[in-house]
């Protein structure tokens, strides 16, 4: 129970005669949506799209089942070659029906009366915000042939060179203490509380990345190839006006959270200073030491039985829904626990709202961290409940509202345990809090800096390995600026973060900050309204995926495009770090 995850939700195994029958129904499905689109009558257009939506509804379900279950499956076994032939096979079936829903969207969105033909069918209407994108994204659609052709290459383009990155980097060997060991392992070190530990990870990280960064440099180039080549064919101005365009957010929006960040760095410089001073550093923090813990911690130690109990307690006094949520998914084997060989580091949550569940990947290790970050991912499958009652074609959220539940849930367990620690333990809890925002601020700020920098220097020239090293080392000292030590920063951030390495989704580092800067907005809310607030936090996170970002926001009141609603939740930051530094400095 508090182990692996059990999938059998979705398929037994590879013998499993669902999955067979399952994937002879996605053949029939194919071939019944390229019927429905080659039906399609102007003169009939209601009943002409009723039919290709339905057909495209129980094939959404089914290919996020069939594709759900071997990503899932891969991820804990990167060698799981059975699930690797089974997704190829599966991305290939869905890559020849490209013709057939690009045709079906020129179609939806040519129609002159779409409106109204929207308005006459009570299915149809459900989806009025999917056929408003449709006509949309018009503008940016090539030919029905380039589509497809598209979508067939990016099956040994895009999706391979992010397929060699995460093969690489979870088998590359680390040799750490006269021992051979894994690269989540050894980042799973940073936190230690050992200054001699830390220190050691670090340089052995390090060296590691010398027997893989050019294969990894060569995927990251290609991919990002790729991304400039798409944003060109459908007429953007840029990858980061497509990116912003698929998210559904402003411009204004990111310019207004960007300056707001910038105009606090001087805040996060300074408590890295401190940081440093308490430490023993003269010339600012090394990389090492970013995430080295402050003060003493709490006797307490977690088990994951421990955690679960700890979770459930806490979120019941928030919201009854999320407690009880939460009991299920370590009741009913939503969470795979504990790191071992070939599984992804870091966390992450699959949401599965076909069935009701999600499914979450953790490297549990026993601290209060570990708890954090399964309270963390279990915002998102809170987040997958709220989704769960929409048709199967509304319930792709977007990047950046994809992080706000995750980080309310986040500081619901933070400031409680914060409330209640005295001391040393008090210092402690509010230092790691400002670490982590000084992650999703600072450290996010130079990885979208790093990330623009590769993407407009790719149309141009490929980028080796060295070359990457400089823009990711300038990126930091541009974000970090005088709080770290500028001869020990980590010049390999590039060769170890997927977020870089999908061809679909580019410039996946500002959704962080949005997400955890605009949850402290929504905290914020939550502690003036109390629970008049609850009705109104469900609503905005089922919203998220028929409505833009800002109209979402809306809901709670907030302007997204002024400065002053993330400088608001900025200050909330920079106010523990002055209590920090006061406290520390006495």
């Amino acid at each position: 129970m508090y182990n692996n995850w059990s999938l059998n939700v979705l398929y037994r195994g590879i013998d499993d005669p669902k999955l067979e029958a399952d994937m002879k129904r996605l053949e029939e499905l194919l071939g019944l949506l390229n019927k429905a689109v080659e039906a399609l009558d102007k003169n009939d257009a209601a009943a002409s799209l009723r039919r290709v939506i339905e057909v495209k509804e129980e094939l959404t379900v089914l290919v996020r089942g069939l594709a759900g279950y071997f990503s899932l499956r891969r991820s804990v076994d990167s060698s799981d070659s059975a699930g690797a032939s089974y997704q190829t096979k599966i991305s290939a079936m869905l890559a020849s029906a490209t013709k057939d829903n690009v045709k079906f969207e020129k179609f939806a969105g040519t129609l002159e009366n779409l409106e109204d033909v929207i308005g006459s069918d009570g299915l149809l209407s459900q989806y009025k915000f999917y056929f408003e994108e449709i006509k949309n994204d018009m503008s940016h659609m090539m030919s029905d042939e380039a589509e497809a052709l598209f979508a067939r290459m990016n099956i040994s383009g895009g999706r391979a060179w992010g397929d060699l990155f995460s093969y690489l980097t979870s088998k590359v060997k680390v040799d750490y203490n006269g021992e051979t060991t894994s690269l989540p392992f050894i980042r799973g070190l940073a936190d230690s509380e050992d200054a001699q530990v830390r220190k050691a990870a670090f340089e052995a990280e390090l060296a590691c990345y010398d027997s893989i960064k050019d294969s990894v440099a060569f995927s990251l180039n290609s991919i990002k190839a790729q991304v400039n080549l798409e944003a060109e064919l459908r007429g953007y101005e840029d990858p980061l006006a497509m990116t912003l365009d698929r998210a559904r957010m402003k411009k204004a929006t990111l310019d207004a959270m960007l300056e707001a960040m910038r105009e606090a760095m001087p805040d996060f410089r300074k408590y890295l200073r401190h940081k440093a001073t308490l430490l023993g550093y003269e010339n600012g923090l090394p990389w090492y030491e970013i995430l080295a813990p402050m003060g003493k911690a709490g006797s307490e130690s977690f088990t994951a039985e421990y955690a679960h109990e700890y979770l459930v307690e806490h979120f019941a006094s928030f919201a009854p829904d999320l407690a009880e949520m939460v009991d299920t998914a370590f009741k009913e084997e939503w969470i795979d626990f504990y790191p071992r060989a070939g599984k992804v580091g870091g966390a992450f949550c699959s949401n599965l709202p076909f069935v009701g569940q999600s499914r979450i990947l953790t490297n549990f290790s026993g601290s209060f961290g570990s708890v954090v970050t399964l309270a963390h991912e279990l915002g998102h499958a809170y987040h997958g409940q709220q989704i769960q009652s929409h048709r199967p074609l509304n319930t792709g959220y977007t990047m950046p509202v994809a992080e706000t539940a995750s980080n309310f849930n986040e500081l619901i367990i933070v400031n409680d345990a914060i409330s209640k620690a005295t001391g040393e333990e008090k210092i402690r809890l509010i230092e790691s809090q400002i670490q982590d925002s000084t992650q999703i601020i600072v450290d996010i700020y130079s990885r979208f800096l790093f990330e623009d920098e590769v993407i407009r220097r790719r149309k141009d020239t490929f980028l080796y390995a060295d070359e990457l090293e400089k823009i990711m080392i300038n990126a930091q000292k541009e974000a970090y600026g005088d709080g770290l030590d500028p001869d020990c920063l980590h010049p390999y951030m590039w060769c170890c973060k997927s977020h870089y390495y999908s061809a679909g989704l580019s410039y996946y580092n500002f959704p962080y900050a949005f997400g955890g800067l605009f949850s402290r907005g929504l905290y914020a809310k939550y502690l003036e309204e109390g629970e008049s607030f609850l009705p109104k936090y469900r609503e905005l996170l089922r919203a998220t995926t028929v409505d833009t970002v800002e109209n979402v926001a809306a809901i709670a009141g907030i302007d997204l495009t002024r400065p002053e609603f993330w400088r608001e939740s900025l200050k909330t930051i920079t106010d523990q770090i002055e209590t920090f530094i006061a406290e520390t400095s006495k």
